[in-house]
């Protein structure tokens, strides 16, 4: 059974007002819970008016052990459910707290009218989990044009995530870079929606190129999230936590 939670508030400015949702910036910042809650499983966002805004997956138990946040981001025409069911298979092993924001739109706004209406429902509902969760880590992840908007949004907002997933993208459009995230990207090899020559092929190089730290798969297939892929980033992304514990990356 799900627990709705309504939405209401917009989240705070930015602390740098020249660069604000028009630009992708978002204004969440980690931080330690307002009210701890005691609610897992399946979690319902909604807005003023019943809108759906989100769905989140919280792993039990609520013990006040920190969370590894992972936003999951839907491809076109697609559902939130969508989203969660990318990493839904890992969460409860590797505690990790997942969230599938709804794109305001048919798809998310960078691709229709440029950044701004979907920036601002991240933020809200990002602030709403952080608000009664703990979390230490935060990631964003993605499949086709959300695997796109992952990549624009988490090189804009590489001080917040620590790392980009991001399954069959089209493209990369950051109006602004921030730090400077690890990104994980797979394409399969027979995609005739994205096709990979003129997608991965093209994009990873140029990520290579500008110093990003990045870790690419290809595989035998089409448009999809084949589980051995699904595995190998989550492999990835834990071996990104083991290696800061223990110094070996840079903060």
């Amino acid at each position: 059974m799900s627990t709705m939670v309504s939405v209401t508030e917009p989240a705070p400015p930015h602390q740098q007002p020249a660069e604000n949702s028009r630009h992708g910036r978002l204004a969440v910042r980690l931080y330690e819970p307002v009210a701890v809650s005691d609610r897992t499983g399946l979690l319902r966002f909604e807005g003023p008016a019943a809108e759906l805004l989100a769905l989140a997956y919280v792993p039990g138990p609520a013990d006040g052990r920190p969370y590894r946040l992972v936003l999951l981001l839907h491809g076109a025409g697609g559902s939130p459910r969508q989203g969660l069911d990318l990493l839904l298979s890992a969460a409860d092993e590797h505690r990790l707290l997942l969230v599938a924001p709804k794109s305001a739109s048919g798809t998310w706004d960078l691709i229709v009218d440029g950044f701004g209406p979907d920036v601002r429902r991240l933020d809200r509902v990002l602030e709403e989990v952080l608000d009664a969760h703990p979390v230490e880590h935060i990631m964003v992840g993605g499949f086709s044009d959300g695997a796109s908007y992952a990549l624009s949004i988490g090189l804009t907002n590489g001080d917040l995530f620590e790392a980009v997933i991001a399954f069959s993208p089209g493209f990369a459009a950051p109006l602004v870079l921030h730090g400077r995230p690890r990104v994980f990207v797979s394409h399969g090899r027979s995609d005739r929606v994205l096709p990979v020559d003129n997608c991965s092929r093209q994009l990873v190089p140029r990520l290579e190129t500008s110093d990003y730290p990045v870790t690419y798969e290809e595989f035998d297939g089409g448009h999809e999230v084949p589980q051995p892929v699904v595995d190998r980033a989550v492999s990835w992304m834990l071996s990104g936590f083991d290696a800061r514990a223990q110094g070996i990356m840079r903060t």
